[in-house]
Parts: C-alpha cells; sequence; structure tokens
C-alpha cells in the first residue's frame, strides 16, 4: 500500500513534504477560482497543491507542510488525507461550505480535514465534530481542538442525533458525513432532519465497501442517492474519489424547501 501512494503522488504530482515553513519567493498562492477561502499554491518545483490560511499559525494537524506567502501562513492540504480535498481535485463544482458557516461534521475522526473546515470557516465560524471512538476524540480533542476556539467536541454515536442535539447552538448550514457505517444516508438526513437549515446543503463521504462488500460501488451509490432524494434533498452531483479514495464516492446535495 505505501508503494502504491508513494506512486501515486508521484505521477499525480502531489506533494509529501511535510511540517516547516517555506518563505521561497518561487513560492506563489492564489484563490480557488471556485471556491471561498480555499486556496492553489504553486510550490518550488512548480507543482500545484491545494491549501487554506492556518487558524492557527505556527502549528499543524497531520504533518501538512505550512507555508508562508505575503505574511500569511497556509496549510497545504492532502488529497489522500482528506475527502473533501480529493473531491475538489476532482472538479467537484460546489464546495457549500464558506467563511462564517456552521457545519455540523459527523465522523470527525482525529481531525484531519475538520480542521481544514475549520480554517475555511474561520472565526466566524463553527465546526461541531462528532466522533464516537475514544482515542480519535482524544486526539481530537488534544491536538485540534484545544488549539481551535472554533471547534467542538462531541462524543457521541451520529446514529442518534438527538442525544447531542443539547451541544448544537441553532440551526447549522451544512453537514457533512464521514462515517463508516451501513445507512450513512440515512444517518445523515436524519442528522439533517434535526439540525440543517431550511435549503442547507450536505456532503456525503460514501464508503461503499462499508455498506456493501459485495456489490459495485456505483450501484451503492446510486442507493445511497435515492435515500437522499426520498429524504428531500436535491442531488448536485456525485463525485468518484480515485485515486485519492477507492471505492469512495463525495455526494453534493441541498435541502428542498418546504411548502
Amino acid at each position: 500500500m505505501l508503494k502504491r501512494l508513494q506512486f501515486l503522488r508521484k505521477n499525480l504530482n502531489l506533494d509529501t513534504r511535510s511540517g516547516g515553513t517555506g518563505g521561497d519567493v518561487q513560492i506563489k498562492v492564489k484563490p480557488h477560482p471556485l471556491f471561498e477561502a480555499i486556496y492553489r499554491v504553486t510550490l518550488e518545483d512548480g507543482t500545484q497543491r491545494l491549501a487554506t490560511k492556518n487558524l492557527v499559525p505556527g502549528r499543524n494537524v497531520y504533518g501538512e507542510r505550512l507555508i508562508r506567502f505575503d505574511d500569511v501562513e497556509y496549510r497545504v492540504w492532502d488529497a489522500f488525507r482528506s475527502k473533501l480535498a480529493a473531491a475538489v481535485v476532482k472538479n467537484v463544482k460546489t464546495v457549500p461550505i464558506k467563511p462564517g458557516h456552521k457545519v455540523l461534521y459527523l465522523g470527525a475522526a482525529s481531525g484531519t480535514t475538520a480542521s481544514h473546515v475549520s480554517d475555511i470557516v474561520g472565526v466566524e465560524g463553527h465546526v461541531y465534530c462528532v466522533e464516537f471512538a475514544a482515542r480519535a476524540l482524544r486526539e481530537l480533542v488534544n491536538n485540534v481542538c484545544a488549539y481551535r476556539l472554533n471547534m467542538s467536541p462531541i462524543m457521541e454515536d451520529a446514529r442518534f442525533p438527538e442525544k447531542y442535539a443539547i451541544f448544537i447552538s441553532g440551526k447549522v448550514d451544512d453537514v457533512y458525513c464521514d462515517i463508516a457505517q451501513p445507512e450513512q444516508a440515512k444517518i445523515l438526513a436524519d442528522n439533517a432532519d434535526l439540525f440543517l437549515k431550511k435549503s442547507g446543503w450536505i456532503l456525503l463521504a460514501v464508503k461503499a465497501q462499508s455498506i456493501d462488500v459485495t456489490e459495485e460501488p456505483s450501484e451503492v451509490y446510486k442507493r445511497e442517492v435515492k435515500v437522499l432524494e426520498n429524504r428531500g434533498f436535491r442531488i448536485e452531483e456525485v463525485v468518484h474519489l480515485e485515486p485519492y479514495d477507492i471505492a469512495h464516492a463525495m455526494i453534493v446535495a441541498q435541502m428542498q424547501k418546504t411548502p
């Protein structure tokens, strides 16, 4: 597996360096042409990466490289470590998460992607991080949330959203779901019913093998799409995440207005 990742990174022109800050004048940072608070970094060798503006300058989360450009620090965003970054690299058309948004993040794990979401929403936004695994939550709290005041860790099972409703202030703008459960779309929809604003957006990182290891991933994606449509969502797009994540897809959808 390690050799495969090294091969893919090399042939897909992906950076693997981590840690430290770079001040080389050859480095360039430009805003992503489609998405707020997401950036494109051109490195010393001409390769391009995604990045977010570091909310906690001087500190990285998962060994990602820190880059300083025009007196601003950015965190390189690794598409092999983050399904949301993979979706952006795979030309997803919509990333609804924006500065100032409140986001419910289901399956935050140790905070790799959640920390970049924290960068995107900024100090005016907030990320509610639901995670059930004690070890992952401990890493999330100690390594990420302790330094980011716009993140709230919640140790609960995403299948039972009523148990953590007390910890979420008002409605959220977006729900992001990345959980290894057989009923991923249903779990997301149940949470959206309680917490998502009308016309709010969802992003579902579907793990096909967590749902059915015997079925073709494309068929699993279609079933999850149908579940969301039946729960009142308009599907914006479905983006397959290979080669960054095998048998994974990102579903982007919007809750339909009710009369």
